[in-house]
């Protein structure tokens, strides 16, 4: 039965408004339900110690955009845990976009799984090599005004620039 069938067919057994982290205007809060989808019975005389969940997101300012997560949570695990840990989505997606954007992550042209494989492995070792060098000039700059390249520039030579200029190595 499609998660859409399901919400209207059970009632959700827990719901609440909840933050699934800051978004660029601020705290995004949406209403959460989540309800136990049905299992098999197993038979196992000791209790569970992690439950599935069936998460149903609703847009405050919109009530018709719906958006739906399967979990899978250890049993005591507060609505707004799970909200937090299903925003955390974000984050990967933003991850990957600045890979594709500074690395060529997504530049690969090969006909065998190696050499996408190489390719793959050395656009996120470039990713985690400039997130590493990055990571000192985000901490000089707490407290001042930062100013950020726009998400996407014509060329990553200049995102590079850039980050070059931040960590102090104009010439």
């Amino acid at each position: 039965m499609p998660a859409a069938e399901s919400r209207d067919a059970r009632p959700a057994e827990r719901s609440a408004a909840a933050a699934c982290g800051d978004g660029a205007r601020g705290p995004r809060v949406y209403n959460w339900a989540a309800a136990k989808p049905p299992t098999n019975i197993i038979f196992d005389p000791d209790p569970p110690t992690h439950h599935r969940w069936v998460m149903a997101r609703r847009s405050l300012s919109d009530p018709g955009e719906l958006a739906y997560y399967l979990a899978y949570a250890p049993v005591g695990v507060e609505i707004a845990e799970l909200a937090r840990v299903a925003g955390s989505r974000w984050v990967s997606e933003e991850c990957f976009q600045a890979a594709k954007n500074q690395c060529g992550l997504d530049e690969y042209e090969v006909r065998r799984y190696v050499g996408w494989y190489r390719h793959i492995t050395l656009a996120m070792l470039a990713h985690a090599f400039l997130t590493v060098l990055a990571a000192p000039a985000q901490d000089t700059a707490k407290g001042a005004a930062e100013t950020t390249p726009p998400a996407s520039s014509p060329s990553p030579w200049q995102r590079s620039a850039y980050t070059q200029y931040q960590l102090g190595d104009e010439e």
